[in-house]
């Protein structure tokens, strides 16, 4: 009998936040433990699942199927292929580190389990293989996250928190009409009511401007999620009133079921409007690269800055998805997971500054490489990975996506390009004024790095190194499901990728 490793990934953190709940708020370690190895567990499935995913498989590898609620065709199908693997290994490594690492200062007990909801919402979300049941992982994960940010955020954090919540249901709103539509069409053609996924992209056969219209609602949803420009105002919100953990998580992993659902259910269930809407889509994505840069070019408090960047950096995944060749979409998968690395880092570190100087004021931080030189260098090998400095985890993911668009959305790749040196110039010089120069009295007692600390940032500067050096085994995984998708999207379109010919 196989294990469920799928339903496992998603039941242990649940199981787990059930357990916490029933413990005494007093007992406060046995609460930790729970979370601790609920988190743990949770991350050694989800490694020991990439160890035995097959290099070169295309499909869904691991399914799980059962009808759930079978007069209306809604099932618990779960499966992982090559463009959700990392995206759940990252899920099931992020979440023990952040409540290892992290101190939430007060509720501990409500923290941890609704740290463990969230984890679990954001399983089901990677997972699902039913329009239904995605529907309900989407929604699960926004309670946890408002409570996060409304009740251990910072001093805006009620009104940040309501933004993100408003933000997020108006768009869920649109995508709950578009799947509700898109099963019952749907059933003309497949004989049935189903929300099964892939049953409805290989088997139904939706009008060009029924397509379309389905399409504009699932996308809704995911451009505010990603958050894609002009939805994107919740975030520097959002990252900068919420917890430390919150931000890491936001940052690591919540903003990626944007870029995933437009790619998992965008491109994959409507191949024709994903190729009509690219124009547009394209437009936005380099809007928000070059918008994002600028904003963070600006910003006063240094969490703010890492929050704009963000808006960037996905800006560079939206272009990747829809250029829609293999190298391009391979680098956005990548640079989803890279961009989680990379960001969920420098906010880690950035909650390491305010916990010792209780400020994130760039113009109050000054010569804190003088004091701290140790904690200076992991600050500097994050930073350059998420600028794309060539040997770190950044420059793959880019540099894929910006060769790969190239031939399918030249004039926009040109103008991306200059969102790689915008990130250069907001993130070098936040570097410069906050680490050189001379430490004034305040910062002259800014504590070195900890043992504990270095350990915890450990982990993520050897996934930046190992994938930067030697991208290749993520690669192999990512792109025969990528190219399934292509094959898809040709078989179900007039769109043809490029030829690039041997020599050229």
């Amino acid at each position: 009998m196989s294990i469920p490793i799928l339903t496992l990934l998603v039941l242990v953190p649940l199981v787990g936040a059930l357990v916490a709940s029933l413990l005494a708020k007093s007992n406060e370690s046995l609460v930790k433990n729970v979370a601790l190895v609920s988190s743990i567990a949770t991350g050694l499935l989800s490694v020991w699942m990439l160890i035995k995913f097959p290099t070169g498989s295309a499909g869904f590898e691991f399914v799980s199927k059962h009808s759930w609620v079978s007069e209306w065709g809604i099932s618990w199908h779960l499966g992982v292929d090559g463009i959700s693997l990392f995206l759940v290994v990252l899920t099931g490594i992020l979440f023990p580190l952040v409540i290892v690492g992290i101190d939430p200062h007060h509720d501990h007990k409500q923290y941890l389990v609704w740290m463990l909801v969230l984890e679990a919402g954001v399983m089901g979300s990677f997972l699902s293989l039913d329009l239904f049941l995605f529907f309900v992982f989407f929604e699960i994960v926004l309670v946890p996250m408002y409570f996060l940010i409304g009740k251990w955020g910072y001093d805006q954090r009620i009104y940040a928190a309501t933004k993100f919540f408003i933000y997020t249901m108006a768009g869920s709103a649109f995508m709950l009409v578009g799947i509700v539509a898109t099963a019952f069409l749907a059933r003309r053609d497949i004989g049935h009511l189903s929300f099964d996924l892939i049953e409805i992209a290989e088997k139904s056969n939706f009008g060009t401007s029924t397509g379309r219209w389905l399409f504009v609602g699932f996308v809704i949803a995911f451009a505010v999620k990603v958050p894609l420009f002009p939805l994107h105002t919740w975030l520097p919100d959002a990252h900068t009133q919420a917890p430390t953990g919150g931000s890491v998580i936001l940052a690591g992993v919540l903003l990626k079921m944007g870029t995933y659902g437009m790619l998992r259910f965008g491109v994959y269930l409507f191949p024709e409007a994903a190729v009509w809407a690219k124009p547009v889509l394209l437009t936005l994505a380099v809007i928000g690269i070059i918008y994002g840069a600028i904003a963070a070019t600006m910003q006063k408090d240094l969490k703010r800055l890492v929050a704009y960047s963000s808006v960037a950096h996905l800006g560079f995944i939206v272009l990747g998805t829809f250029a829609l060749t293999n190298q391009a979409i391979t680098g956005g998968v990548m640079q989803m997971v890279n961009h989680g690395i990379s960001t969920g880092a420098l906010f880690l570190m950035v909650g390491m500054i305010y916990e010792r100087r209780h400020t994130r004021v760039i113009a109050e931080l000054k010569g804190i490489q003088a004091v701290a030189p140790i904690f200076a260098g992991f600050f500097t090998l994050i930073m350059l990975s998420s600028i794309g400095l060539p040997g770190l985890n950044g420059f793959v993911g880019e540099f894929l996506v910006l060769i790969g668009s190239f031939e399918t959305a030249r004039w926009w790749v040109v103008a991306a390009t200059t969102g790689v040196i915008l990130a250069a110039l907001y993130l070098l010089w936040a570097y410069q004024r906050v680490f050189h120069g001379e430490p004034d009295e305040a910062n002259k007692s800014f504590a070195e790095i900890t043992k504990r600390e270095a350990m915890l940032l450990s982990v993520f500067v050897a996934a930046i190194v190992f994938t930067g050096v030697y991208p290749k085994p993520m690669l192999n995984r990512i792109e025969p499901s990528v190219k399934s998708l292509l094959e898809h999207v040709e078989a179900h379109s007039n769109y043809k990728q490029p030829e690039i010919k041997a020599g050229e």
